[in-house]
């Protein structure tokens, strides 16, 4: 009569073997479960310098979590997405709106048309970065503080000027 042990090698080494099935299934179990965020491309998303600041994005946003995307050079926050980045838009002509400076980062802040979002913009950054903010979920000041240590790793071609003393 043979006596097998609790202890046997081959328990551990079937345990193991099922351990890493488990996980897979558990980590694609929760990917899943986030639809990604359609965002067009932006024109010029495969400029490299685009490929640096989405390299260095935030995992979080004033406690809204990184989302997946459909198209390069994007990035979007919250479910639904509360803030949405895009990479190497096009440029546009100049500006009357308000610029700030933040962490080094000049942005400047336009209300949108629904009224319920704003589009911040890194002025002078190239390629050119734009966010649309949903601004009852997320202040502009708190998107533009978690960026601005990506986006400064984009080249400035100029800054925002002061508005002449009166």
């Amino acid at each position: 009569m043979r006596v097998v042990s609790s202890e046997s090698p081959v328990r551990p080494r079937a345990l193991r073997r099922l351990a890493i099935p488990v996980v897979v299934v558990a980590v694609l179990a929760t990917t899943a479960c986030s639809v990604p965020v359609s965002v067009p491309a932006p024109e010029s998303a495969a400029d490299p310098a685009c490929s640096t600041v989405m390299l260095a994005l935030p995992q979080e946003i004033d406690s809204l979590g990184k989302r997946v995307t459909t198209s390069q050079s994007t990035g979007a926050w919250g479910d639904p997405a509360a803030v949405v980045l895009s990479c190497g838009t096009p440029e546009r002509g100049p500006s009357s709106d308000p610029c700030t400076t933040v962490d080094g980062v000049d942005w400047t802040a336009k209300e949108n048309e629904d009224g319920g979002s704003w589009t911040l913009t890194a002025y002078g950054r190239v390629p050119r970065i734009e966010v649309t903010i949903d601004t009852s979920k997320v202040s502009s000041a708190a998107v533009a503080a978690a960026l601005s240590p990506a986006v400064s790793l984009s080249p400035a071609s100029k800054h925002c000027s002061a508005p002449a003393a009166g």
